[in-house]
């Protein structure tokens, strides 16, 4: 690899790849996160000071700082933007997530940073692309889920979509897809010793997990109207119900096998137990599986489908899931600091990831950073006395 932030690497399978992250909003940060944890050494350039308005955090909650080295910079500056390109020069991968153009008129484009390092991997994260008709928008999330159609499939047949959180334009549409991208351009390095630039766009990553909903309207098994699906609360055994405390159960049990046994155990009608796709019973089936649970609470429901593979589930709240007996066996969360949060996902045998806390110390340190890419005391020095570089 080109270079690393530390003279001995952190664990994980990216152990010895070092990542430039050009700070912003979102996906990009997730992705820094999440290759932080497997092993590469991040560093995180800022701008000399934050105008967001919004989602304020703390360090010890701030996910968009953990796990790296955090560099102010003044990227209006020509001797700003130098040092970027000097960075960028010793890393192996750098991640942006701005508007089309906004890096190559920072003079930090694909093109001028590629030709100091051919080796370094250029990921990019828009929201629709780095060109076509939409490509200078701004949006958000539930912009590229309404562009996707997928926003449209989510939600009750009589009612309205619902967006899911920002879970799917944002991060599996966003942040996996230019993590993918990533590791497959560092691996295609492998290969041939070149880098190449990745153009992560959301509305595309998210359309991309929708290609089997795609599949199946294309083979007639789909609707394309919201809650007439197998997977879209259309189909009674695929579902949430009320319990008799307000709370709700998640019943998906599709196969036949799965559908008996939740049949047994609710139990349903004997009319119906024959009858899992026969969809002239299903308003009926639904009306009795509703029934059924409102007779008890969540946790007497959770009690009786606990241990079967009638696919039956309470729906937790995020507190809730925290506690839950198979989170806790598998160390699932973590607590940094004060702060609770998922524990680093995927796991690997061989090399094994490492929870990202927050920075202190020689992560905040600019001399100390600015010397791992080989630059002098005396040289850091007067960036950071020029205000180039921020304390």
């Amino acid at each position: 690899m080109n270079g690393s932030l530390s003279p001995a690497p952190k664990p994980g399978p990216l152990a010895g790849v070092t990542v430039v992250e050009m700070a912003g909003l979102g996906p990009v940060p997730l992705a820094g996160l999440m290759l932080s944890e497997m092993g590469a050494d991040v560093l995180r350039i800022e701008r000399q000071s934050s105008d967001r308005p919004f989602l304020r955090l703390p360090d010890d909650c701030n996910l968009d700082r953990h796990g790296r080295s955090i560099l102010k910079l003044d990227l209006k500056h020509p001797q700003g933007v130098e040092l970027v390109l000097r960075l960028a020069g010793k890393a192996d991968v750098l991640v942006e997530g701005f508007r089309p153009g906004v890096m190559e008129r920072l003079g930090l484009g694909p093109d001028t940073v590629l030709s100091r390092n051919p080796a370094l991997v250029y990921g990019r994260m828009t929201g629709f692309g780095q060109d076509g008709p939409l490509a200078g928008r701004a949006g958000h999330d539930i912009t590229y889920l309404a562009l996707s159609g997928i926003l449209h499939a989510i939600g009750p047949g009589e009612g309205k979509p619902v967006p899911p959180l920002n879970l799917v334009g944002d991060y599996a549409g966003g942040t996996m897809m230019l993590v993918a991208g990533v590791l497959a351009a560092l691996f295609q390095r492998t290969r041939t010793g070149k880098g190449q630039v990745i153009d992560a766009a959301m509305v595309e990553g998210a359309s991309m997990l929708a290609s089997p909903i795609h599949s199946f309207m294309a083979a007639g098994l789909w609707s394309d109207k919201r809650g007439q699906n197998l997977l879209d609360s259309g189909t009674p055994f695929y579902d949430t119900y009320e319990t008799a405390d307000s709370r709700h159960m998640a019943v998906g049990c599709l196969e036949p096998q799965f559908f008996a046994e939740f049949a047994r155990l609710l139990p349903l009608d004997a009319r119906f137990m024959g009858a899992q796709y026969d969809k002239s019973q299903w308003p009926q089936m639904r009306e009795a599986i509703a029934a059924k649970f409102r007779q008890k609470t969540r946790e007497q429901w959770a009690e009786i489908f606990a241990g079967t593979d009638a696919c039956v589930s309470p729906v937790l709240s995020f507190t809730e899931a925290r506690q839950h007996p198979h989170t806790i066996a598998r160390q699932g969360f973590v607590k940094v600091g004060e702060f609770e949060r998922p524990a680093p996902s995927p796991r690997f045998s061989a090399s094994p990831t490492a929870v990202a806390a927050p920075p202190d110390g020689i992560a905040l340190d600019p001399s100390a950073i600015l010397a791992r890419f080989g630059i002098s005391e005396s040289d850091a020095e007067a960036l950071v006395k020029s205000g180039i570089v921020g304390q």
